[in-house]
């Protein structure tokens, strides 16, 4: 057998070394559909350990399985999409850090085990995308929301409650807004989800972005995390609205 020029073999132990990065971590059959659905076709995609996604090993709620995403090891992140791969409808979330850290935490649906990512871009353009699997028996997406069978969720509808944490490391912001979140998949109750959300500081300024979809879970529950240059957080705002044209509008003081 004649052995390869050197220049050959280079050229195919480079291709190899490339296969094998661009290999999908989570193993998951849908991650080639992800790719172009999700992403332009000329957009850089790596898979980048330092975008962190954690959520349980097995869910024993499907409607309700937490899930929270770091990308803070990451230089000058702008954005940050959050998709799960088997989920019927697969975009969960996107938020875009402003003055806030590049992490959220949040609950979502799963309609079935699934790998859950989130791929965050930065300044360069580069999408970085990190994951995890998540075991459940599934249904989450079509089964319909506990809020859209009760009248009191009309009286209620975007309401918002919150807490302000002071901690050295900077401050932490939960909020919780009351919304039935439901998908469109379960029979005879259409699509009825919390579109966009924007949070400001007292001096109006945005700390964070949020576009949520249908697989965000019923009453989202959102925690994000500031810097400590982010100081006197006395107060936030949320603003937004859901795709039938209802608005959020509240204050969560400290």
């Amino acid at each position: 057998m004649t052995a390869l020029p050197r220049a050959a073999a280079f050229c195919l132990a480079l291709w190899a070394a490339q296969a094998l990065a661009d290999a999908d971590p989570l193993d998951s059959a849908r991650w080639g559909d992800m790719r172009t659905q999700l992403f332009a076709a000329d957009a850089t995609v790596v898979f980048d350990p330092r975008v962190q996604v954690t959520g349980p090993l097995t869910a024993e709620d499907p409607m309700n399985v937490p899930i929270a995403v770091d990308a803070t090891a990451l230089p000058g992140v702008t954005e940050v999409l959050v998709f799960a791969d088997f989920n019927p409808i697969t975009k969960v979330l996107a938020f875009r850090p402003a003055a806030a850290r590049a992490e959220l935490a949040f609950r979502i649906k799963l309609q079935q085990s699934s790998p859950v990512r989130a791929a965050a871009r930065t300044a360069d353009g580069v999408w970085h995308v990190g994951g995890t699997w998540v075991i459940t028996t599934g249904g989450g997406c079509t089964v319909p929301s506990t809020g859209s069978a009760s009248p009191e969720w009309q009286r209620r509808l975007n309401e918002v409650s919150g807490r302000i944490w002071s901690r050295p490391e900077g401050n932490r912001v939960r909020l919780r807004i009351i919304h039935p979140m439901d998908t469109g998949l379960a029979a005879s109750i259409p699509a009825f989800y919390i579109e966009q959300l924007s949070i400001v500081d007292g001096q109006q300024r945005v700390l964070m972005e949020i576009d949520a979809f249908e697989p965000v879970s019923e009453n989202p529950l959102f925690t994000l995390d500031l810097p400590p240059s982010v100081t006197d957080l006395a107060a936030v705002q949320i603003t937004g609205r859901d795709n039938n044209g209802n608005l959020v509008n509240a204050w969560v003081e400290r």
